[in-house]
């Protein structure tokens, strides 16, 4: 079983970064300077290095018609779009995480907590599942999306 990671698409992101910041207040966008190494970037699955400037904004990480329709807060940083085939990119090595996973109706149809260091491993269980088509992982303390990850 192989599986990717990839960071969100950065073509969305990049022209807010030249916004004011009273143009991205309207949308509901704060612009922020990371302060300590612990701002993970949804685009390059990396915590961002001290000092560079990233976006907080509402994501729609799981756009379904059905009740498990996700929306919360993620950071994005101005950076390429990651893609790890069969390993867990940085920002999965060190968290507590969430993998949920849904079958082809968007319905979670399992999930488990993973301690830093058991990502891969918790991604290949739930794959073991034929009814799971995509893992969404979260951060169990913060509880917002990480990453998708998809078979391969």
């Amino acid at each position: 079983m192989s599986y990717v990671v990839r960071g969100l698409d950065p073509t969305t992101y990049r022209p807010l970064f030249g916004l004011t910041d009273e143009a991205l207040a309207e949308r509901g966008i704060v612009r922020m300077t990371v302060t300590d190494p612990t701002f993970p970037c949804r685009v390059s699955l990396a915590d961002r290095p001290i000092g560079e400037e990233v976006l907080l904004l509402n994501h729609v990480s799981h756009d379904v018609a059905n009740p498990y329709r996700a929306s919360h807060a993620i950071f994005v940083a101005d950076a390429e779009q990651a893609e790890f085939v069969d390993e867990v990119p940085p920002v999965f090595k060190t968290r507590v995480l969430s993998l949920r996973g849904f079958d082809k109706n968007g319905m979670m149809a399992d999930a488990l907590l993973t301690q830093p260091g058991e990502a891969d491993a918790g991604i290949r269980k739930l794959f073991d599942n034929p009814e799971i088509e995509t893992i969404h992982a979260h951060n169990a303390t913060r509880g917002c999306f990480s990453a998708k990850i998809e078979r391969s």
